[in-house]
């Protein structure tokens, strides 16, 4: 027990270290305030892009948090829209923001992971399913955000991937605040019907699925495997293996 034990913590301590040191060697530990925040060059000009469009980022979050956490976001544009449109949800201003910043910006010097991306008649039938997630998501007022355990901005996203299962798609292990039971389930059925979950207020929780693979869910420390998309699942790191959007 006590083998199995340290072998636990190495998993969790290490991957966190490894992350810190990355953290503190890049230039993101600059103030938050006049870090880059343009386009990563992720997304065409929308006028060059007619079709519907479709894209989940994450990125590493804010100063030191960066070491733990990304922030996600949801960016849609439909069919010959001239513009890209995008949501967060944040702790200042309107919990749900729309384009207070470009859509593939950097989040203060992070460039953005893609996590899902769908383009054309797919993308034009889910974006009404995923605009009505956005309007009845239940955290939506002032106060409402909570960075740790959730919900924060990847809650919102978690939950508007689970509202629209035809994405097959789920957030990174670093995206801490997915676990958080934003529905008020603490046990059930995966949102993608392919698998089960358990959590604990989104402090503690399992959860065991096709699309979302096998994950240990340890006060926001994320450990595990994905099999469809073969990767390992470490905290601090995120994936090693192939992308979630691969």
């Amino acid at each position: 027990m006590r083998k199995l034990l340290l072998i636990f913590i190495l998993l969790l301590a290490v991957p966190i270290g490894i992350s810190a040191a990355a953290y503190w060697s890049s230039d993101r530990a600059v103030n938050w305030y006049s870090a880059d925040r343009s386009s990563a060059g992720l997304l065409p000009a929308a006028s060059e892009h007619p079709e519907a469009l479709v894209r989940v980022f994450a990125a590493r979050t804010v100063r030191w948090r960066g070491i733990f956490a990304v922030h996600s976001w949801i960016v849609v544009k439909e069919k010959n829209a001239p513009r890209y449109k995008r949501y967060d949800y944040t702790a200042w201003g309107d919990p749900i923001s729309v384009d207070r910043f470009q859509a593939d910006a950097r989040w203060f010097g992070s460039v953005p992971e893609t996590v899902v991306a769908v383009s054309g008649e797919e993308a034009a039938r889910l974006i009404p399913k995923i605009k009505a997630a956005i309007a009845e998501y239940k955290f939506s007022e002032d106060g409402d955000y909570s960075a740790w355990p959730g919900p924060n901005s990847n809650t919102f996203v978690k939950a508007v991937l689970d509202s629209v299962p035809e994405l097959g798609s789920t957030l990174p292990p670093t995206a801490i605040g997915k676990d958080y039971p934003y529905d008020g389930r603490w046990f059930g059925l995966t949102a993608s019907q392919t698998g089960l979950f358990a959590s604990l207020g989104g402090y503690l929780g399992l959860t065991i699925g096709w699309i979302e693979g096998v994950e240990l869910n340890f006060f926001g420390a994320v450990l595990g495997i994905d099999i469809r998309r073969p990767a390992v699942k470490l905290p601090g790191i995120g994936r090693l293996g192939f992308s979630v959007a691969a």
